[in-house]
């Protein structure tokens, strides 16, 4: 991990088409500006590992046939 140490109004180059600028430093937050190209994702690391989460979920989810075979095999063995 790189780590700098920026000034307001100070900021970094990422590539050659993604800025970042350091806009405000209040007491326990910084607002960072982002300037990229549109077809870049950019998103919150909290959200993403959410995301991620989401999508392995989704992935792993059994199918509704699976669901209802595994419902059906339950319903044979109580009787």
């Amino acid at each position: 991990m790189l780590v700098v140490t920026r000034k307001k109004d100070e900021g970094i180059i990422i590539g050659e088409n993604i800025k970042l600028t350091v806009v405000e430093i209040s007491k326990d937050r910084v607002k960072i500006g982002i300037d990229a190209p549109n077809d870049v994702k950019i998103v919150r690391n909290e959200l993403y590992d959410t995301e991620k989460f989401n999508m392995q979920a989704a992935v792993n989810k059994p199918s509704a046939d699976l669901l209802a075979r595994m419902m059906g095999s339950n319903d044979k063995n109580d009787g």
